[in-house]
């Protein structure tokens, strides 16, 4: 089902300090150069003081003043994260306060799907936005993944990144519209990629010793993949059905920035040219839910995506989850 709607604005924020890679192979012990060869992340950004909802805030600003809008043009907001800044209330109600929108009873809910959150959230609200419940919509996705890596799982922990991203969803004449979206969950691998502490589960009651690695992130990237892969061509297919498309009809592929060895092999499996497929992953990491609209952003900023052009937004997230979003920019 076709939606008319647009993006209007975006906008970032990324930490204040920078992280070279020299630096993650001193923090993990490895050899100078180790981190960058295996992960393909030259830098990326980590917070000092800046908490989820700041940036998240800081990145609306802008996304907002792109847009040539107010902020009390926005009659929802939602955070599309995959970290919480805390348990309760939602991130998006503290986004909100940081704008200094706290009287203002803008709704504010949270979309979490983990990598897909951004994904997950355009798609469910376009379809409130063309039917009139909302006009100016903020997508929000702020993480911080630095405070939960675990440095032992050397090969996970040097791909992440922290900074936010928004978006301002608007309604569209004939212009622009998402053209298809799908989404597809595989709970045979809940596990390969998971934080288990925090929740009711393991209350940060039971916090021990014995326990502190179940409050970090613990990953399986070779199983994810193996897994993703094997599931891509099927997913793809549903997903462009019914369109009219092809692959070779999209103008620019922006992926979920999980690492730069799996994203090269999926530009080959998917048969897309460099120039046709977003990669940041060396200046920013994998920063979660907000690796996409960062790539999105960027291809707009760098001219290398126009109106008019049609996008495959297309990730893999926890859960195992895949997902993915034709849409007309």
């Amino acid at each position: 089902m076709n939606r008319k709607v647009k993006i209007v604005g975006m906008g970032s924020y990324l930490p204040k300090r920078l992280i070279e890679s020299t630096e993650i192979d001193k923090m993990i012990g490895a050899e100078s150069g180790w981190s960058e060869k295996k992960s393909g992340v030259k830098q990326r950004y980590f917070v000092s003081d800046e908490t989820a909802t700041y940036m998240g805030a800081k990145a609306a600003n802008k996304a907002v003043e792109n847009a040539g809008l107010c902020l009390s043009d926005i009659d929802c907001i939602i955070s599309a994260s995959g970290t919480n800044e805390q348990a309760i209330p939602c991130n998006a109600s503290l986004i909100q306060k940081h704008l200094g929108l706290q009287s203002s009873g803008i709704p504010c809910f949270d979309v979490n799907s983990t990598c897909l959150s951004f994904v997950s959230a355009l798609d469910m609200v376009s379809y409130a936005v063309d039917a009139g419940k909302y006009e100016k919509v903020l997508i929000v996705s702020s993480e911080i993944s630095s405070v939960g890596l675990n440095w032992k799982q050397r090969e996970s922990s040097i791909l992440f990144g922290d900074g936010a991203v928004a978006v301002v969803l608007s309604a569209a004449n004939n212009t622009s519209k998402i053209l298809s979206s799908h989404m597809e969950t595989y709970s045979e691998g809940a596990h390969l990629s998971e934080i288990r502490g925090g929740g009711t589960k393991l209350h940060p009651r039971i916090y021990s010793e014995q326990t502190a690695e179940e409050f970090l992130f613990d990953m399986d990237g070779r199983a994810i993949f193996k897994l993703s892969y094997k599931l891509l061509p099927d997913f793809l297919d549903r997903l462009f059905k019914g369109t009219g498309l092809t692959i070779a009809d999209i103008n620019m592929v922006i992926p979920h920035q999980a690492s730069a060895s799996a994203m090269k092999i999926i530009r080959k499996k998917l048969g897309v040219k460099e120039e046709r497929f977003m990669n940041i992953i060396d200046r920013y990491g994998n920063m979660i839910a907000a690796s996409i609209p960062l790539a999105l952003h960027e291809a707009v900023i760098q001219g290398r995506i126009k109106r008019g052009d049609t996008i495959l937004l297309l990730g893999t997230s926890a859960g195992l989850s895949i997902g993915g979003i034709l849409l007309e920019y």
